[in-house]
């Protein structure tokens, strides 16, 4: 009887010792975020967010251990179309600064960025500021008629580099004891960035200059193109994102057998059964794993940043279309500054 009657405030007083554990823990943990936010200066963490994952990895190369830095655009998804989920407005609310690529890549990112950042924070187009309005490349995927430009700017490193300079003038204008640091960081990021543009340069010319052509599924190399000597004769998804019809298919065939082209590009992000239809009908290669903005492995990888990606893209299209893509291997794709990555990918 005695046993019974103990048993269940002996079963509460170690429900509730767990639950203060757990808050103690919790406690330690809150702290511990609280106390991350604090520079050795005893100034307070810039807090940064960014959309796609190309422009996230060049911000935390110039902002590097100094910001607090949070994208919102996971991988693997149509980033022209990602819809945010409404826990992120309160990520909005609380940045002191917003970098966005622009062009109307992020329309209901920038919508729902307007509608909750504070009235102080900052809000930075990248490729608006970047690119004039005369510069702007309309195409396949992007016709001048709908007024919309393509927006991958990225592709070309000469503007990404263009891009980490706006950040780093932008961060060093709202952590100006900071300054010194971002410019170091840009500093070796533009030094890295002058070694891939050199590299993949060498590795073009290996490629037989008939084979300088590109069709991608996703219309996102026009501006690599034009730096690097390419042509694109077509991309496959519409400016809907919507597959193409089986008329418009059959004239891309067409294409591809006129043209003479030794491989097609397609997406990890845009799977489409028509690339493999195409590369049938023309007894061509289809090569698949073309990156859009997805950063190759995983966070912490050496590879997971910008220039990982562009190596890995650039050995992708050097090998396929005949050309030798062996000395990028020499191009330095680990972080630009010294410490532990912090950057929150989605």
């Amino acid at each position: 009887m005695l046993k019974t009657i103990f048993k269940y405030p002996t079963n509460i007083l170690g429900l509730i010792l767990v639950v203060l554990l757990i808050a103690l823990f919790a406690g330690c943990q809150q702290e511990q975020a609280e106390d991350q936010l604090f520079l050795e200066d005893g100034s307070i963490k810039p807090r940064v967010i960014t959309t796609v994952s190309p422009i996230t990895s060049i911000v935390e190369a110039v902002g590097g251990e100094r910001i607090t830095l949070k994208g919102i655009v996971p991988e693997g998804v149509n980033s022209h179309t990602f819809d945010p989920p409404p826990s992120t407005a309160i990520a909005f609310s609380n940045a002191d600064i917003i970098f966005l690529n622009g062009l109307y890549l992020e329309e209901p990112a920038l919508d729902m960025a307007l509608k909750n950042k504070r009235e102080e924070s900052k809000m930075v187009l990248l490729g608006n500021r970047t690119l004039e309005k005369p510069n702007w490349i309309y195409d396949f995927s992007f016709p001048e008629a709908q007024g919309v430009p393509n927006p991958h700017l990225w592709t070309d490193p000469i503007l990404a580099l263009e891009y980490a300079l706006i950040v780093y003038e932008e961060l060093s204008t709202l952590d100006p004891l900071g300054e010194t640091y971002y410019q170091s960081n840009y500093k070796n990021f533009e030094a890295r960035i002058l070694a891939l543009d050199s590299q993949i340069k060498i590795a073009v010319l290996s490629i037989p200059e008939g084979n300088r052509k590109l069709l991608t599924y996703h219309d996102s190399f026009p501006y690599f193109a034009k730096r690097y000597g390419f042509i694109v004769i077509a991309a496959v998804q519409p400016s809907d994102f919507t597959e193409p019809s089986a008329r418009e298919v059959a004239q891309l065939i067409d294409q591809v057998r006129l043209e003479k082209v030794p491989a097609i590009f397609g997406s990890n992000a845009f799977p489409s059964p028509v690339m493999s239809q195409i590369a049938q009908e023309t007894e061509i290669s289809f090569v698949d794993d073309l990156r859009d903005d997805d950063l190759p492995g995983g966070q912490g990888d050496i590879g997971h940043s910008y220039l990982g990606l562009m190596v890995e893209n650039v050995r992708t299209i050097v090998m396929a279309l005949g050309g030798d893509a062996q000395g990028l291997q020499y191009v330095d794709t680990s972080p630009i500054f010294e410490g532990k990555s912090q950057v929150i990918y989605p």
